[in-house]
């Protein structure tokens, strides 16, 4: 019964993550469903949903040639900031303990839900809720090791964070998206694997289908209209947060 649940959360985790981003928030939980502790739930959650973001980055590739070719965006160095937040965030995680990373984890989902609320629902127009090239490149870094150091809405951060930079195609945010997410997660995959905090038996299941559901939701991200598939960001992470809140430490 642990194995259905984990396979099925690995499949709607790879179908949100293609979509919008937020998908470890559900394998993250169902692998401590299966019986890791936090921290190792985490480091295995984060490898296993790596093959599938490397597989979605492959299969958006038509988006990240937009990108490229977007005066506003200097992916380079955007990619470049990832590497290495995401490589300080693994290090930071290794220095956690249990029992703080448990408290902390529903306060770091309500941020990132929050953000990402706020820079779609609320805006204003004007100046004040917009980042320059300067913000943009140092708000990725935050991200970067926030996505390191736990992952689970790390994609909404950085959704958040392109849409208050002024980019309002959904297409391409996403795919710059998933190859931000790539490159913070290889640094942090190999600073778990070295550590010795990955459970390849479940990692193996929620790789496999989380790169199934990354397929099938990458296609449904080109039909469904942007502001359905932003909507749908915020209520998973609204619902995830009520979980995680509610659930015992």
């Amino acid at each position: 019964m642990v194995f259905i649940i984990v396979a099925l959360a690995a499949f709607a985790a790879g179908f949100i993550n293609a979509v919008a981003g937020g998908g470890s928030f559900l394998t993250f939980p169902a692998l401590i469903a299966a019986g890791l502790p936090p921290i190792d739930a985490n480091a295995s959650n984060t490898v296993a949903l790596f093959p599938g973001q490397i597989a979605t980055g492959y299969a958006a590739r038509d988006g990240l040639v937009a990108a490229s070719a977007d005066s506003r965006i200097n992916v380079p160095v955007l990619a470049a900031i990832s590497l290495v937040g995401g490589f300080l965030g693994g290090i930071l995680l290794l220095v956690t303990p249990q029992s703080v990373f448990s408290r902390i984890v529903p306060w770091l989902i309500l941020f990132a839900t929050a953000i990402f609320a706020g820079g779609i629902f609320f805006r204003t127009g004007g100046k004040k809720f917009r980042l320059n090239q300067t913000g943009i490149f140092a708000v990725q870094g935050l991200v970067a090791i926030y996505g390191g150091y736990f992952g689970g809405g790390a994609g909404i951060l950085m959704l958040s964070t392109l849409t208050l930079f002024g980019l309002r195609d959904i297409w391409l945010m996403n795919s710059l998206k998933i190859l931000l997410a790539v490159l913070m997660n290889a640094a942090a995959v190999v600073t778990f694997i070295a550590a010795g905090l990955v459970h390849w038996h479940w990692t193996i299941i929620v790789a496999v289908a989380a790169i199934a559901g990354g397929y099938t939701g990458l296609h449904a991200a080109r039909r469904v209209p942007a502001q359905i598939v932003k909507g749908f960001v915020v209520a998973v992470g609204l619902v995830l947060t009520i979980y995680f809140f509610m659930k015992p430490a």
